[in-house]
């Protein structure tokens, strides 16, 4: 058994949807897990619809969700055929968030909108391998993954849910499901909150004790890496895979692999525990960061003083990427500038700050 995760861009238009369908195709009759990100853009235009919401606009939240409701009806008429019944569960769906427009908006009916993407998009790859002759079965994410009370994922609990759902449910070419959606300690909607559909694809992996290969989109190809190295590159890219997700296969010593739906013949990237001493496997660059320089000399070795600085950050909840000290000063890069001018308001108590984006 082997657990394979498609994210956005590999689900973005029915073409996409029928070649990463192919893919998955030829890799049934294995008991395979496929783990699905939400369309590309649908979790954008429900986050959108639940920011008009927030802000007592129903009208406009109404027309996104007309919009949002027409696309993917168009969607599964170029999967499916005209008019097939997979309409109607579509219609339902959204007939299910307008109903919700009409309510008191909080954060819990937020998490009801928001797991839609999931659950649209196993629906429509579902049934298109189902059209193809594949006995295909679901395992819908919100039955079998929980977090416990400190939202982390409870591991225990999946197992034990996961493994009961497999045996009711019985045997299949292919089994699909959610990614990132999930339910809470008090048994309400959810998201993980890092990793999203890489995590649940790790955790069902690590679960099962199983090889778990992820399919993505990608460019370049390494041939391998160890478990050190591919989280150092993702932390720095989290375009193929996220860290985090990285957590359970390295504990469990679970091989992961990292294809590339655009070029399925190629042999992706192996990452495992193989390490090879003195030896550089890959050079990452990131674009999009903000350098910071505190300039000061009376308060640089002070005890404390890195401290205090780090507090600011924290302050605004920005996470701080890569920190060096001189003797004059202290530089230090973020990714996240949404709170820059309060924190370099804040930074001025220490020093002089420049700020290079």
């Amino acid at each position: 058994m082997k657990v394979i995760k498609f994210g956005s861009s590999a689900l973005a238009g029915a073409e996409k949807i029928k070649n990463t369908a192919g893919i998955a195709a030829q890799t049934a009759g294995s008991n395979n897990i496929v783990v699905l990100s939400p369309i590309a853009g649908t979790n954008e235009t429900l986050s959108e619809i639940a920011d008009y919401l927030y802000k007592k606009n129903p009208d406009g939240a109404k027309e996104l969700i007309n919009n949002l409701e027409h696309e993917y009806l168009n969607l599964s008429d170029n999967l499916l055929g005209k008019n097939n019944q997979v309409n109607t569960e579509i219609k339902n769906r959204f007939d299910d968030i307008r109903k919700i427009s009409h309510d008191i908006f909080t954060r819990f009916e937020e998490k009801k909108i928001l797991a839609q993407g999931a659950l649209l998009s196993s629906l429509l790859f579902t049934e298109y391998l189902r059209s193809r002759g594949l006995n295909v079965k679901s395992l819908p994410a919100l039955s079998f993954m929980r977090l416990d009370k400190n939202d982390e994922p409870d591991v225990v609990k999946i197992r034990k849910e996961l493994e009961n759902l497999l045996e009711t449910t019985g045997k299949a070419d292919l089994y699909v499901t959610e990614g990132a959606i999930c339910r809470d300690a008090y048994n309400e909607n959810a998201t993980l909150k890092t990793g999203g559909s890489d995590y649940t694809a790790a955790l069902i992996g690590s679960t099962l004790n199983r090889i778990d290969p992820q399919a993505t989109g990608n460019s370049s190809v390494v041939d391998k890496l160890n478990f050190e190295e591919a989280s150092e590159l993702a932390y720095f890219t989290e375009q193929t895979i996220h860290p985090v997700s990285l957590s359970p296969a390295k504990l469990d010593n679970i091989p992961v692999k990292v294809l590339s739906t655009l070029n399925p013949q190629d042999s992706g990237t192996l990452i495992s525990t193989d390490y090879t001493p003195n030896h550089v496997e890959v050079v990452a660059a990131k674009d999009g960061i903000t350098s910071i320089k505190i300039k000061t000399s009376r308060m640089l070795f002070a005890h404390g003083f890195l401290r205090r600085v780090f507090e600011v950050f924290e302050q605004f909840k920005t996470p701080i990427d890569m920190i060096t000290t001189s003797e004059i000063g202290v530089s230090l890069t973020i990714d996240d500038t949404r709170n820059i001018t309060g924190i370099v308001d804040d930074l001025k108590k220490f020093g002089t700050v420049t700020v290079s984006q």
